[in-house]
């Protein structure tokens, strides 16, 4: 089995990406099973792939010095783009980080609320995401392709009452299809939705040429 460190002390993302793997026989551990000072990390880049890179090296190097562990480590990143939306508006690679300060859940939910109101009560929108893989300081793998974004949904201006920490937006996202929230389809509609296997797959490449 081959144990990776995933760069986030977010456990519904460490859940999230567990799922996408289990077909893989792949342990991860998040920064919260480990024992360490966490770098800061200047997350400037222009796009996820640039941020994804730049968070999992100096995690790299920071989990590689101060810890006996010696696993590779990787981050992703996500970017939101709205359709429709003029470039101010646009949260990109900056979805929690609004005129300088960084949002919390509740914050979140009622900024995109109020641009989706602004926009006629819903706009359509969709996730881009990046990810790198650090094996080694030499071998470092990169990827921003369509099969690991999500598909086109609708953001609504009529918040669900569920919330899921660590995942605000959630309760704001509508499916194009049916017209309903995520929250409200059962767990096979809503794998279907997002990457489809592109995580999966992106880390079969990686670790099979090694």
């Amino acid at each position: 089995m081959t144990t990776l460190i995933y760069a986030t002390g977010n456990p519904a993302k460490l859940d999230w990406m567990k799922r996408e793997l289990s077909p893989l026989d792949i342990r991860l551990l998040g920064l919260k099973d480990i024992s360490f000072t966490p770098p800061e990390v200047d997350e400037s880049g222009n796009d996820p792939l640039e941020n994804a890179k730049i968070k999992a090296l100096a995690y790299y190097k920071a989990i590689h010095t101060q810890t006996e562990l010696k696993f590779p480590v990787f981050s992703c990143d996500s970017g939101l783009y709205i359709k429709g939306a003029p470039d101010y508006m646009q949260p990109g690679v900056h979805v929690r980080n609004v005129n300088g300060k960084r949002l919390d859940d509740g914050e979140m939910i009622e900024y995109y609320a109020n641009i989706a109101r602004q926009m006629g009560g819903k706009v359509f929108a969709g996730y881009r995401n990046g990810i790198c893989l650090v094996v080694s300081e030499g071998e470092v793998y990169e990827y921003m392709g369509g099969d690991i974004a999500s598909r086109e949904f609708i953001l609504t201006d009529r918040p669900h009452q569920k919330r899921v920490e660590g995942f605000p937006l959630d309760s704001l996202s509508v499916e194009t299809a049916s017209g309903k929230y995520y929250f409200d389809l059962d767990d096979d509609r809503i794998k279907d939705d997002y990457a489809e296997g592109g995580f999966a797959e992106f880390f079969r490449r990686s670790l099979g040429k090694r």
